[in-house]
C-alpha cells in the first residue's frame, strides 16, 4: 500500500484540561494513484487527520507511512491545499507559484514549471494578475497549481471548494479530475459534500464524531465522467445519508444545548 494509517489516535485538552478523544483507531490502507475522500460531519476529526498525514500535527498514538517512509514532519512528497487559497497578497500569480520552487531550481526552470501547470488550471493568461484580481474559484486554482508545482507524489486537500458557490464548484470538481487522471497523483480530499464525494472518489471514508471514527469505507463503482441526479448517484447518497443523518443529528444536537 502507498499510504498506510495504522491504529491513529488523537487527544486533545478541554477546558478542564481534560483529553478528548478527536480521532480514535483509525486505520486506512490506500493505494497509489486512488482518489479518496474522507466525508464527515464537522468535529469529526477529518481536518485533523489530514494534518496528521500532511506532518502538520503529531498523532497521540499510532503511525502512518508514505511510500514506506514514516511521517514525522511535512514534506515535499505532500502537497497541502486548504479551503482558503492561503496566496501572498503582494506578488502575483507567477510569483504565489514559483515562491516555494525558489530553493530548488533556477528561476527560468521555476517559471517553465509555473507557466505549465498554470496552464492546466487554465490560467496561463492570469501569470501578472494579483490575488486580489481574482475570484475565489482562480484563487483556488492558484493555489492547486503551487501545490502541483512541487511535483508531490500526495495532494492533501482540506475542502478546497467549501467556500465557493455551485457552479464554480461544478467547473472545479472537472478540472480537478482532469488534472488527477493527467497526473496520476494519490489525492486525499476532505469534505462534508456528499454529492462532492461521489462525484470525484474512488473511495469515500465516512467518518462518525465524538470520536472520530471510521463508520464506512465504500467503493464507488460509477463510470466516469460523474452526471450528478443520475438514478445510481442518488441512490448511493441516499445509502451514505441514512448513517451519516445519526451523526449529523448528534453534532446539531450538541450545538443546540449549548
Amino acid at each position: 500500500m502507498f499510504i498506510e494509517i495504522n491504529h491513529i489516535n488523537k487527544q486533545f485538552l478541554n477546558k478542564e484540561n481534560e483529553p478528548v478523544d478527536i480521532l480514535k483507531d483509525i486505520n486506512l490502507s490506500i493505494d497509489k494513484g486512488e482518489f479518496i475522500s474522507i466525508l464527515g460531519p464537522s468535529g469529526c476529526g477529518k481536518s485533523t487527520l489530514l494534518n496528521i498525514v500532511a506532518g502538520l500535527t503529531k498523532a497521540t498514538e499510532g503511525e502512518i507511512f508514505v511510500n514506506d517512509t514514516k511521517v514525522t514532519k511535512p514534506g515535499k512528497d505532500r502537497g497541502m491545499v486548504f479551503q482558503q487559497a492561503a496566496l501572498f497578497p503582494w506578488l502575483n500569480v507567477i510569483e504565489n507559484v514559483t515562491f516555494p520552487l525558489k530553493k530548488e531550481m533556477s528561476k527560468k526552470e521555476s517559471i517553465e514549471i509555473a507557466k505549465k501547470y498554470l496552464q492546466m488550471v487554465q490560467l496561463g493568461k492570469y501569470t501578472e494578475h494579483y490575488p486580489h484580481e481574482l475570484s475565489g474559484g482562480m484563487q483556488q486554482r492558484v493555489a492547486i497549481a503551487r501545490a502541483l508545482a512541487m511535483n508531490p507524489e500526495t495532494l492533501l486537500m482540506d475542502e478546497p471548494f467549501g467556500a465557493l458557490d455551485e457552479q464554480t464548484r461544478s467547473r472545479l470538481h472537472t478540472q480537478l479530475e482532469t488534472i488527477w487522471t493527467e497526473t496520476k497523483k494519490t489525492i486525499l480530499f476532505v469534505t462534508h459534500s456528499i454529492s462532492e464525494s461521489i462525484k470525484l472518489s474512488d473511495r469515500i471514508i465516512v467518518m462518525g464524531t465524538k470520536p472520530g471514527i471510521i463508520l464506512q469505507d465504500i467503493k464507488v463503482d460509477i463510470p466516469r465522467p460523474r452526471e450528478e441526479h443520475k438514478q445510481e448517484m442518488i441512490e448511493l447518497e441516499d445509502y451514505i445519508m441514512s448513517f451519516l443523518k445519526k451523526e449529523i443529528d448528534k453534532v446539531v444536537s450538541e450545538e443546540l444545548a449549548v
